[in-house]
């Protein structure tokens, strides 16, 4: 018996455990027909940007996704280690072909990851990525010989495009102290170069570029690290003292305020929504983040005469979101932050020049910039069912129906089956603890009871 072949690219690129599921043949093929694909109506000369970030894995797929571009008749220009944003902004700024980003994010070590970008700097739609998928291992695709072969080369000094990106519009830093968490990836001489040239006196945690220690109990994953040495600088006499910690790839960045205090990704979009809508700069006067942001959030934003709008778990909905809108921020808890006036992508070094230069120019802390957000308690509850259609059952449409009003004004009901487990996951959100926690157990138990009837 047949079965559907599993789809390689899922909700950010391609993923895997190097050399085990993302081996270096797999990453040849996936260059081979990413070039086709995103190389057909442009020059044949334009090259296609590649860059990494610091896991050990990075070299082996580089060497195979550049001899795949290159076996297709496309050059390939490598640009080393980056940050993901960098290579979209390298990508616009020199007219490339597409981009290409070997990262797994905030995965574990042995992952290992390909994300394409187009000439545009936007992440791939997922009818190119299907086109792409398709012509994987194709026997068509072009196979020249001579001087019709494509060429690999080094960058030469690429990375000033992306610096020039996040020196614009930056406010000056000078008597500012900043402590960057690298997680010993992408972001760890980046970061804390940009920040020093902006005039701020940066403390480097964890920034060197050792892929075996690469988002380790460190960075955007584990604030602990962070947070400690704020503390430790704080009680030493330094003022102004702050904090970030970017992921693997630094496409996401968290921060530590003046207090020691971690902030999300909902802070951060708080202090950025309301500072481009003072400016007038925040179309619509509205952010897109997900389903997951806190209801804090929203409430923080309509006393400001902002709206909330919501777009499904994953930086792509919101992306997608902002673009059919027209908005220019959005993001995730995370700390995935995308701002279309500066990037096409979540861009951790320049949410923090962003939030860095806010704080300056407000003449506040960032504590004091986001105290407004009164983040709600949450309880999540998971239901194991594989009957996701148990969701559509009147009962307990009945019985979501009826926890929504007794949240009305003060709470947030979220049920939604996971994406990878058989699950279905249960959140609700609200001023009171104990109320909370009886709807969510309630519910679920609901749910659990209609799931086992035949």
């Amino acid at each position: 018996m047949s079965s559907t072949p599993t789809r390689i690219f899922g909700t950010d690129g391609v993923r895997g455990v190097a050399n085990e599921q993302l081996t270096p043949e797999l990453a040849f093929a996936i260059g081979r027909a990413g070039a086709s694909v995103l190389s057909k109506s442009s020059d044949r000369h334009r090259p296609i940007v590649v860059g990494r970030d610091t896991r050990l894995s990075g070299t082996m797929l580089e060497g195979a996704i550049v001899a795949g571009i290159t076996s297709v008749g496309r050059d390939a220009v490598s640009v080393g280690i980056v940050p993901t944003p960098a290579v979209a902004t390298i990508v616009v700024r020199t007219g490339a072909a597409a981009g290409v980003m070997i990262s797994a994010s905030h995965n574990p070590i042995a992952d290992n990851g390909i994300k394409f970008f187009g000439p545009d700097g936007f992440k791939l739609s997922d009818a190119i990525e299907d086109e792409i998928e398709a012509s994987i291992g194709h026997a068509d695709l072009p196979r020249p010989t001579g001087s019709e072969i494509g060429v690999a080369s080094l960058a030469q000094n690429l990375g000033k495009h992306y610096y020039e990106e996040l020196y614009a519009g930056a406010a000056d830093l000078t008597g500012v102290t900043v402590v960057v968490d690298g997680a010993f990836g992408a972001a760890y001489a980046y970061a804390p170069y940009a920040l020093r040239k902006l005039g701020a006196t940066v403390h480097e945690l964890h920034c060197e570029a050792d892929g075996s220690r690469i988002n380790v109990q460190c960075g955007a994953t584990d604030l602990r690290p962070l947070q400690a040495r704020v503390r430790e600088l704080i009680a030493a006499g330094e003022k102004r003292v702050v904090g970030v910690a970017f992921d693997g790839d630094a496409d996401r960045a968290l921060f530590v305020d003046e207090e020691g205090h971690a902030l999300s990704g909902d802070h951060v979009m708080l202090v950025l929504a309301r500072d481009l809508h003072a400016r007038g700069e925040l179309r619509g006067n509205a952010l897109v983040a997900t389903v997951m942001s806190n209801i804090g959030l929203e409430k923080a934003l309509a006393s400001s005469g902002i709206a909330l709008l919501r777009a499904p778990v994953g930086d792509r909905y919101v992306l997608e979101q902002m673009r059919e809108g027209g908005y220019v921020l959005g993001g995730e808890q995370s700390g995935h932050i995308i701002n279309l006036l500066n990037n096409t992508t979540g861009d951790g070094p320049m949410t923090a020049v962003a939030l860095f230069s806010t704080m300056v120019r407000s003449g506040k802390t960032l504590h004091e910039l986001a105290a407004d957000l009164t983040v709600y308690p949450q309880v999540l509850v998971n239901v194991r069912t594989p009957r996701k259609d148990v969701l559509q059952s009147p009962e307990i449409r009945s019985a979501v129906e009826e926890a929504e009003r007794n949240l009305t004004g003060n709470g947030r009901l979220l049920i939604r089956p996971s994406g990878t487990e058989p699950l279905i996951r249960v959140m609700v959100e609200g001023d009171n603890q104990q109320r909370i926690e009886a709807l969510a157990n309630d519910l679920a138990e609901r749910i659990r009871q209609a799931a086992t009837v035949s």
